[in-house]
């Protein structure tokens, strides 16, 4: 069974808007994908990931963001959603400073092909993001206007 990694299961209030992934973890655990949702435990360290479904609590992390509890069980996705607060035509991000989702995405791009997943609003695209080697592109961003193939796997 395929499993789903989400960046984050609600908006953190951080002033750039961030789209609330939780009617799309609803829908997909509707049709039958497992959900996992990040563990964070340092800044700049790959995220570890735990399974959740719809209805299942969440408490806050150590780094103060909702996660699954700690004994659910753990999970490697298969696909991963990853926050952004601005992006590029060609996948660049500008992610919230904690390192933790290039990590984890260099991390697993080492050991197989994972798709990356940008959820956007539209006005959160810019021209050009200035990056670095350690930055990890995106395969795809999803705005409610426009898909962007980012061609990041190929």
């Amino acid at each position: 069974m395929r499993h789903l990694a989400a960046s984050r299961f609600r908006p953190t209030g951080r002033s750039a808007p961030e789209i609330s992934t939780r009617p799309l973890l609803e829908a997909l655990a509707q049709a039958g994908y497992r959900i996992a949702l990040p563990v964070m435990t340092a800044a700049a360290k790959p995220l570890h990931f735990r399974l959740w479904a719809p209805g299942e609590e969440l408490a806050k992390g150590a780094l103060g963001l909702f996660e699954p509890l700690a004994d659910a069980a753990l999970a490697e996705p298969d696909l991963m959603f990853v926050p952004l607060a601005c992006f590029d035509a060609k996948g660049h991000r500008v992610g919230y400073g904690g390192g933790n989702f290039d990590a984890t995405l260099a991390a697993q791009r080492a050991k197989r092909e994972i798709p990356a997943i940008g959820l956007a609003f539209a006005d959160q695209e810019v021209d050009a993001i200035p990056h670095e080697a350690h930055d990890q592109r995106l395969d795809f961003v999803v705005t409610e206007i426009q898909v962007f193939d980012c061609g990041a796997s190929g």
